[in-house]
């Protein structure tokens, strides 16, 4: 079984980290970290990942491939959704999203490497199950 806890916990020491979740392929919530903020996090979440799916779709009917991340910048934060299909193509078991609040004033760059490294773990793990 998956560890999401210890998977997660890097992204958690990122300054600016407000709160994440891991999300199966059809956005059913896997781990949910929602301490730093009153924010719906599963909600948020679910409607992230529909629209990464219309985004996904969109790119595909266009001739690219499918979307890996989608990420909306405000004034204040940065919400993102990390996808990870592991080595496992088309297994729509092993795909995980991971997403991801962060304050505005907050380390980005290393959040999204570390969100994209343990997307791929995950998913990896998933796929041997």
């Amino acid at each position: 079984m998956i560890d999401f806890d210890k998977s997660m916990q890097r992204l958690r020491a990122v300054n600016g980290y407000l709160g994440s979740a891991v999300l199966n392929y059809s956005g059913e919530t896997l781990y949910i970290d929602n301490d730093h903020t009153g924010t719906d996090i599963p909600y948020s979440a679910s409607i992230f990942n529909d629209a990464f799916r219309m985004v996904t779709e969109s790119s595909l009917d266009v001739g690219f491939s499918e979307a890996s991340s989608i990420e909306a910048k405000t004034h204040d934060g940065h919400v993102f959704l990390i996808n990870s299909a592991g080595e496992f193509g088309q297994d729509n078991f092993a795909k995980i999203n991971v997403f991801a609040i962060f304050r505005d004033d907050g380390n980005v760059a290393l959040a999204k490497m570390i969100m994209d490294k343990a997307a791929k773990t995950m998913s990896q793990e998933l796929g041997r199950i």
